[in-house]
């Protein structure tokens, strides 16, 4: 059962025709050929071990619901996630210091939705004096002695970090003093940095002993102990999903060879046991995996990514490195309309009306009704499909008692509420949409 708070956050995206950040589950169609399989690697991260994921498929087939759904249903498993979207300004990914910045800022946890930095490492150190206190050597009414013993304590554990990652071990032993003395700004400080951030204050990097900004060297090296921090305070591990992998090749050459080489990099981290607790999910268009501006321009890339997809869709593989999503079709569309009208029926004025004038056969009616002004491709049609469902139906049933959707609604589609692929579907596409190899 979905408490109103989420069931209006599911609903609320919805109208904004983007992705739910939480509560998937709810109308989630097509992830049943998944579950076992994502299960299954999510077991292996938490025992120790790294693992990937590529999920390929055209805009439209769920790339970012399943990537969604996969760190819901990691979070739910203990696991934080972070999703990251490749970014020529803003996150190329060989700038990794740039990449390990957007990651923390969107740290999550299942009690934390965003920026869970800070509360993953205080929640370690607290782990540290519950262990310390288990022990039987100190008694918790002893403050200073509590303390001494935890700070001994953290800096065993933190030589496991500070053979892989210095700056960062070292940062959190100035984190812990200024916790202890209570200096909020300088702790501040010392949190900004630790997550990679720019400009901060020459007299914060003092007090831990670091110097300069973080690098592309030190956040991989970030990245190793922030694993080490998240599965000593009693988390999974960690899903990092690098969403929208295919605007590399819209990328300048020299930035798009880099990217590819800094993801082939990090596989090969992976598999030489660097990270265990990571579990990384990159995403992107068949284009990417498969033609001349992606993957295939690494060859060591590609040879790690490749999957044989000749073989009947009905028989792919879910445990294979490389995952083909499918996309919507009429049918598929239609019970994600149904579960959604269900999940708004729950919070109605009046649920037997909503379920009554939006009945099966109407959601089936306008599935057709969108795909059709989309050129028949249901597979881009979705977000659209969901978007004018809840927003031009569902609303309008619940607020208008003379409303029949059958009488006063036909859909229509502006070329300025669609993406550049719903445009193209629907062929209202300008030149302007052209992308051009430069």
């Amino acid at each position: 059962m979905i408490g109103p708070q989420r069931r209006a956050s599911i609903l609320d995206a919805l109208r904004r025709g983007t992705v739910p950040r939480e509560g998937l589950d709810a109308f989630a169609v097509g992830m049943e050929g998944f579950e076992a399989a994502v299960d299954r690697d999510l077991a292996g991260v938490a025992s120790g071990r790294g693992g990937f994921k590529a999920v390929r498929g055209e805009y439209g087939s769920g790339k970012t619901f399943f990537a969604r759904w996969l760190q819901e249903r990691a979070r739910a498993a203990g696991f934080a996630t972070a999703e990251v979207q490749v970014s020529e300004t803003e996150t190329p990914l060989h700038r990794w210091e740039a990449v390990y910045r957007r990651l923390v800022e969107r740290l999550s946890t299942a009690d934390t939705p965003d920026g869970a930095l800070r509360p993953s490492i205080d929640a370690w150190f607290y782990t540290l004096e519950e262990d310390v206190l288990a022990e039987g050597q100190i008694d918790a009414a002893d403050g200073v002695g509590l303390a001494a013993a935890t700070e001994a304590l953290m800096e065993r554990r933190l030589s496991e970090i500070a053979r892989t990652a210095p700056a960062f071990s070292a940062v959190l032993r100035a984190y812990r003093r200024a916790l202890v003395s209570e200096d909020a700004a300088l702790a501040e400080g010392l949190m900004a940095w630790l997550g990679g951030q720019p400009n901060v204050a020459a007299g914060v990097k003092r007090a831990a002993g670091v110097k300069g900004d973080l690098d592309p060297f030190g956040a991989m090296h970030f990245l190793a102990g922030l694993l080490v921090i998240l599965r000593d305070s009693g988390r999974a591990g960690l899903v990092l999903v690098l969403d929208e992998a295919e605007t590399l090749q819209r990328m300048r050459a020299d930035t798009r060879e880099k990217g590819l080489n800094a993801l082939r990099q990090l596989l090969d981290e992976l598999d030489a046991g660097r990270y265990p607790g990571l579990y990384l999910v990159v995403t992107g268009t068949t284009a990417f995996f498969d033609g001349p501006q992606g993957v295939q321009r690494l060859p060591p890339l590609a040879q790690r990514l490749h999957t044989d997809f000749a073989t009947d869709a009905r028989f792919d593989n879910p445990r294979a490195v490389q995952i083909r999503l499918q996309g919507f079709d009429l049918g598929s569309l239609a019970v994600a309309g149904a579960r959604v009208r269900d999940l708004f029926a729950e919070q109605a004025t009046d649920p037997n009306r909503i379920r009554s004038l939006v009945d099966d056969n109407y959601l089936a009616d306008l599935a057709i009704g969108v795909a059709g002004r989309l050129g028949g491709r249901a597979g881009v049609a979705p977000r659209l499909y969901l978007r004018k469902l809840v927003v031009e139906v569902l609303d309008r049933v619940d607020q208008f008692a003379d409303f029949d959707p059958r009488r006063h609604y036909a859909p229509t589609l502006d070329p300025r509420e669609m993406s550049a692929a719903e445009r193209a579907a629907a062929g209202t596409g300008s030149v302007d949409d052209i992308e051009l190899e430069l």
